[in-house]
């Protein structure tokens, strides 16, 4: 599909690679409307992105959310399933000196998982009945998956869920195909946001020293990639790692 063709929700999109990604899509003359649990920063993007507060681990909010935005645009036809959250730590640690053992929570497993996966599945169902029940086609899903789907320690409920996405990716592909909608992913690897900001500077400088182009990622590396999964009406059920050549 052209960018201009497109009736896109953005999840996640208030900032880092989402907003980033929301930019360039009105840029190029699509229609964009973006969902995000930060209210404030979702004020920031430009006139003419249609913006709303959504929480996509909540099932009625994803629906009511994209209803909106089918009544905000004329119509629904395409998704990047950006929303993602980190609560990262061993699934079991014990403490050198005191040997005390500690667990990752089950809160930290549910959150990441209610939002990498479960939200994400919803918005990808609620999409998919908009345009069926419209009759509306074609239309193209990028699923936002990330390189951790391949294993990394200290990350079982980021693994779990970008690992069952890009899985996914292949399933939905293959379910929507008679409705002709194409269904893709993206896995980023170590990206320029406020999320890696954040991160330990010895740790963050370690992960960089291991990525052969010699530099972290940047978000436009990565609209790089969305942009072809979007517009390569061949490419589908798949997922591209975009990372660098950094393998963990």
């Amino acid at each position: 599909m052209k960018l201009n063709e497109l009736k896109i929700m953005v999840t996640g999109g208030a900032s880092g690679m989402g907003a980033h990604f929301a930019r360039r899509l009105h840029e190029n003359g699509a229609r964009v409307a973006v969902g995000d649990v930060n209210e404030a920063m979702l004020s920031e993007l430009p006139a003419g992105i249609a913006r709303r507060k959504l929480d996509v681990s909540k099932e009625d909010d994803v629906a009511s959310f994209v209803e909106w935005a089918a009544k905000e645009m004329g119509g629904v036809n395409s998704l990047v399933n950006n929303a993602g959250i980190l609560r990262d730590g061993l699934l079991v640690k014990q403490d050198r000196e005191t040997k005390a053992i500690k667990k990752l929570s089950i809160e930290d497993w549910n959150a990441v998982i209610g939002v990498n996966l479960t939200g994400a599945t919803l918005m990808v169902r609620e999409l998919v009945a908009n345009m069926v029940a419209a009759g509306a086609r074609p239309g193209v899903i990028v699923n936002m998956s990330s390189i951790s789907r391949h294993g990394n320690r200290g990350q079982s409920n980021y693994v779990a869920a970008k690992s069952a996405l890009a899985a996914n990716t292949l399933t939905w592909a293959r379910e929507f195909a008679p409705y002709g909608i194409r269904v893709t992913a993206i896995a980023p690897g170590m990206i320029e946001t406020p999320m890696t900001k954040g991160m330990n500077q010895k740790a963050r400088d370690a992960v960089v020293a291991q990525i052969p182009v010699g530099r972290i990622g940047l978000p436009e590396d990565i609209w790089t990639a969305v942009q072809f999964a979007l517009e390569c009406d061949y490419f589908n059920a798949r997922t591209i790692d975009v990372d660098g050549g950094l393998s963990f």
